[in-house]
């Protein structure tokens, strides 16, 4: 007798699935070529009188902070995350605008038909991000790799380059370190745009360790360009038509 147990049964479109479709997947990898970049991805530990370095993945779980306090409809975490957003970016500008004076350099010596230098053996890494904004950072840090392969192409050959151009990259760390501690600043006090309407303890405290939040912020006008949807907070106060039961 033949059964029909092993053929997947179609759903009626007129009745309502109760399991839907199960969570997205995929995967995402990072191709590090560099020493330079690959110490990023980390950071560095303090002791023995050096400071902690933040870096991409400590940077990645500071930004699950602001993401959910935005849910809970923190201003501050708002603010913070614009801050991240325009600093991911004047990075990536300015490592973009070396980039192409490096590539500049190369293509100033006729003689020579140069690829860039890579890696014999790259660093792949496994990008499992909760936030679009740790993506951007690990592009930012894609276009450090890039650069610096650039440079290290640059000092193989002995190509002669200007002066500032070395300055700068002997800086650019500096540019990519300063956006991965900037979640370090925000400080997660529970606070909500309704406590700060109603100048509650929590928005004098907030106020007090993070500074007068802009305005446009507050009224909801400036946001940043990617965030979640904001749950509001129920009101610990009750309006007198509630008390009337």
């Amino acid at each position: 007798m033949n059964t029909h147990d092993d053929i997947p049964r179609e759903q009626p479109v007129d009745q309502p699935d109760k399991t839907g479709p199960g969570a997205l997947r995929g995967e995402v990898w990072l191709n590090v070529q560099t020493y330079q970049a690959q110490s990023l991805i980390r950071g560095r530990r303090g002791g023995e009188g050096k400071p902690a370095i933040m870096g991409l993945v400590g940077f990645a779980e500071r930004l699950k902070v602001l993401w959910q306090a935005i849910r809970s409809d923190d201003p501050f975490a708002d603010w913070w995350l614009i801050k991240v957003e325009a600093s991911i970016g004047d990075a990536r500008t300015q490592l973009n605008r070396l980039q192409e004076q490096l590539q500049a350099v190369l293509v100033s010596v006729e003689c020579f038909d140069v690829t860039f230098a890579q890696s014999s053996r790259p660093q792949r890494v496994s990008l499992q991000f909760a936030n679009p904004y740790a993506f951007r950072a690990a592009q930012m840090l894609a276009d450090y790799d890039r650069m610096m392969c650039a440079w290290m192409t640059v000092r193989h050959l002995g190509m002669d380059s200007p002066a500032d151009i070395a300055e700068q990259v002997s800086g650019s760390g500096r540019w990519l370190r300063r956006v991965f501690a900037l979640p370090q600043s925000y400080q997660y006090l529970e606070v909500s745009r309704s406590d700060i309407h109603q100048g509650t303890a929590r928005a004098a405290k907030a106020r007090e360790c993070m500074g007068d939040l802009p305005q446009e912020i507050l009224d909801g006008d400036k946001l940043p360009s990617l965030r979640p949807v904001t749950f509001q907070r129920a009101s610990a106060t009750c309006n007198p038509a509630c008390q009337d039961g």
